[in-house]
């Protein structure tokens, strides 16, 4: 017989020693009251912060136990190491009010990885959740070229700091492939079976198409992976594209059918998430270059960012969009290019938004860009939110947000094309590439000989002409649907797709 130092009054009889004893009175103790956890937290979420940089959880959960009434939940949150964050070592979250609790966690720094513990006061018994961080929000949305079908060869690496709430509502560190349709926790992404019904992915079919994907790279993970590295700020994903999908598909009409539509699953998913994000990430117009949707287009992106303002009970969201760049499709180049117009005029009649061009990048099929040049996407769109929302970040501050046509003057046998918003200088691997006049009847002019950067201005083009340039003259940059065009700046932000009316003296 021995007894134990913890506890006097316990006596070890037959067993090995005192520790046993021990872990025997924890157990029962824990048996007899025990928190749940039901809604707030789950391993690996990032919740958004506010204003102030900082966030807060809401918890809920209950509690079970004789004379449980009244008892408080603690509430422990560690950083990198299991150190302790300040002010957060087992502090008072909630009451237990019969066998419900709920509370708030407040002022969590940015940051992380943290370990949320919560338990009982008077029970060792302690729930955990890991990898959390606190950072910002970005959904992203969109059709095949924001849903991303670049080969996964070289794909971006992950980051410790960037993750996602993947497809089927599961908080994962953020890789490629981010976007997975077929088994989403949302009807309308499913693919349609035999019968044309829309089915999820389960089982063995699921674990084959998983294990034999060869396409999925995309934007949003060099997006995030940069902005995480520039600003030490962590960030969560949202996928939400699906491929081939039209301005009308995503009609915000149909939000009350909520996964059922495009709009609706995207709103449900932000919702899940806390409902607060720190912007959107966009790239769509493809399905649009169309006859019919074509001129409905501009109408149509305007209400579209508006309703998603509203719905998020955000007016001044950050929107921040990709204009559609080459197709080797031969139909419709009239409607390819006012839809690319259409999104160009957007930037500066819709407040808060940011427009980054890709008519320079290279394809891996007819449509699709390729996965390096995705990266290039995602860091020129990283680029716009790092000039506009980290204006004092040592590596934002002083970016600007890529060339921008402002006009087109006629001196002599030359017309100056000049650009605002150019980091450095504009720059062109090669001969100068992409311009093109048009006439005042539509017919393209074989006038124009030589393009160059003009050596003298940092900021403009040089377009060589012979002859009498008529009245109504137009410059066209990446005119048609596939054109070649290589201009850009010092920091990659490239020229966009653009038409200017010729100025003459």
């Amino acid at each position: 017989m021995c007894e134990c130092p913890e506890f006097p009054l316990l006596q070890c009889g037959q067993m090995t020693g005192c520790r046993l004893a021990l872990v025997i009175l924890i157990a029962a103790v824990s048996h007899a009251q025990e928190l749940r956890v039901s809604s707030g937290v789950v391993n690996s979420q990032v919740f958004q912060r506010g204003p102030d940089g900082m966030a807060t959880i809401r918890l809920s959960g209950t509690a079970t136990g004789k004379k449980i009434n009244g008892h408080e939940v603690l509430a422990r949150l560690q950083g990198p190491g299991g150190v302790p964050v300040a002010k957060f070592d087992w502090k008072p979250l909630a009451q237990v009010q019969k066998t419900r609790w709920d509370g708030d966690l407040s002022g969590i720094p940015v940051g992380g990885p943290y370990r949320l513990d919560l338990r009982l006061q008077d029970s060792p018994a302690v729930v955990s959740f890991t990898d959390l961080l606190v950072g910002d929000l970005w959904i992203l949305a969109g059709q095949s070229n924001m849903e991303g079908l670049g080969d996964l060869v070289d794909a971006q690496s992950p980051s410790p700091l960037v993750h996602s709430f993947d497809m089927a509502d599961r908080w994962v560190l953020a890789e490629e492939p981010l976007h997975t349709l077929v088994n989403a926790t949302d009807a309308v992404h499913w693919p349609p079976n035999s019968d044309q019904v829309p089915e999820k992915w389960t089982g063995q079919k699921l674990d084959q198409y998983l294990a034999n994907r060869r396409k999925g790279a995309g934007p949003g993970l060099p997006f995030a992976v940069e902005m995480a590295k520039r600003t030490e700020v962590p960030i969560g994903l949202l996928p939400c594209a699906h491929d081939g999908t039209s301005l009308e598909q995503w009609d915000p009409a149909l939000k009350n059918v909520g996964g059922d539509s495009l709009y609706g699953s995207m709103l449900r998913r932000f919702r899940a998430t806390g409902g607060r994000v720190r912007g959107v990430l966009w790239y769509q117009g493809e399905s649009d270059a169309n006859p019919k949707a074509a001129p409905l287009f501009e109408e149509r992106f305007r209400k579209f960012v508006q309703a998603i303002r509203a719905d998020f009970n955000e007016p001044k969201l950050p929107f921040y969009y990709v204009q559609i760049g080459r197709t080797a499709n031969p139909a419709n180049p009239q409607h390819w290019n006012a839809v690319q117009l259409a999104q160009l005029r957007s930037e500066s009649e819709i407040p808060y938004v940011g427009m980054a061009a890709a008519v320079d990048l290279t394809l891996d099929d007819a449509i699709h860009v390729d996965t390096q040049d995705l990266k290039r996407v995602g860091i020129r769109l990283s680029n716009l939110a790092c000039h506009d929302l980290f204006p004092r970040k040592q590596n934002c501050v002083s970016l600007k947000r890529g060339p921008h046509p402002e006009s087109a003057t006629l001196t002599g046998n030359i017309i100056r094309v000049t650009f605002s918003g150019v980091n450095g200088r504009l720059l062109a691997e090669g001969r100068l590439a992409g311009f093109s006049l048009q006439g005042p009847d539509d017919a393209p002019l074989a006038m124009l000989y030589k393009a160059r950067l003009d050596p003298a201005d940092p900021n403009g083009v040089l377009l060589y002409i012979q002859g009498n340039l008529p009245m109504d003259t137009r410059v066209w940059y990446g005119q048609g649907k596939d054109p070649y065009c290589n201009l850009h700046d010092e920091a990659d932000m490239a020229a966009p797709v653009f038409m200017l009316p010729v100025q003459k003296p």
